[in-house]
């Protein structure tokens, strides 16, 4: 059973930074597309960063300059490494891994991310 795990969710203050981890098992990242997406209480889920199997990565416009994805396919981890945290990244954050075509499409049990004073 393929599974992604998250890790690194927390609360912290505003200003304040956060690495997220997303370890995968039973795939290989290194066939995927890989991202992380959040939703918010009362929101829908919203995409914040991909990295693709060619390694370029793209970033939301709302976390642009903040955070930034980067993928380790020799420890089949993904991260999201958050800096100059709002209040309004408060969220749950998840990891997906996607195939070429979307045949295949798989999603952790996400993190829980609190920005608050």
């Amino acid at each position: 059973q393929v599974q992604l795990v998250e890790s690194g969710g927390a609360s912290v203050q505003p200003g304040g930074s956060l690495k997220l981890s997303c370890a995968a098992s039973r795939i290989f990242i290194s066939l995927y597309t890989m991202g992380w997406y959040r939703q918010a209480p009362g929101k829908q889920r919203e995409l914040v960063a991909t990295a693709t199997i060619g390694g370029s990565t793209n970033v939301a416009d709302s976390v642009k300059g903040r955070f930034t994805i980067s993928r380790d396919n020799a420890k089949n981890t993904v991260y999201l490494q958050m800096n100059s945290l709002k209040p309004e990244d408060t969220a749950v954050y998840y990891c997906n891994a996607v195939s070429p075509g979307r045949a295949y499409n798989y999603w952790g049990q996400g993190t829980q991310v609190t920005v608050s004073s």
